[in-house]
């Protein structure tokens, strides 16, 4: 049998670790789980941009307006904490996890979608996020799926 803390062998019918002397409690373990894979990113991230234009890039056809929307909303529990934090001021962290994760999901839904059109960049990309009922944020990702290919100078590579 192994210690939990330093990972020393120790005898089956120990109570403590003969090297660190942490108890040694029997492990219990529930059903077995698949963890599931991340799953691929639709289009690199590195090709979208809120300007008009990708540097390096010339734009070979525009695929129309992609989107993402999500709505998100903290537990609870996360709200009372807000309300309780936003009485003191200060940074309100479960606040901003949900407005992260709602970004991070719009974010991505826009890649899936101008890949799907058969983009490889998203130019004029920009956010806009609504308050849509109280602790409830809609948050939309937006820009226009293009095909790009490389200067031909070669002047991007630099």
């Amino acid at each position: 049998m192994q210690c939990a803390t330093c990972d020393a062998t120790i005898p089956r019918d120990a109570q403590f670790c003969i090297i660190c002397g942490a108890p040694v409690a029997p492990a219990t373990t529930g059903k077995t789980q698949r963890i599931a894979t991340a799953p691929a990113i639709a289009l690199d991230p590195a090709m979208v941009t809120s300007a008009f234009t990708l540097p390096g890039f010339r734009i070979v056809r525009s695929l129309g307006i992609v989107r993402g929307l999500t709505v998100r909303s903290a537990s609870l529990g996360g709200q009372i904490a807000a309300s309780f934090k936003s009485l003191v001021g200060g940074n309100i962290r479960t606040m901003m996890n949900v407005c992260e994760h709602a970004r991070t999901d719009a974010f991505l839904m826009t890649l899936e979608h101008a890949a799907q059109l058969g983009a490889n960049a998203i130019v004029s990309f920009g956010y806009d996020t609504t308050e849509i009922a109280q602790g409830m944020t809609e948050v939309l990702a937006y820009g226009t799926a293009v095909v790009v290919e490389p200067e031909s100078d070669g002047s991007w590579a630099r």
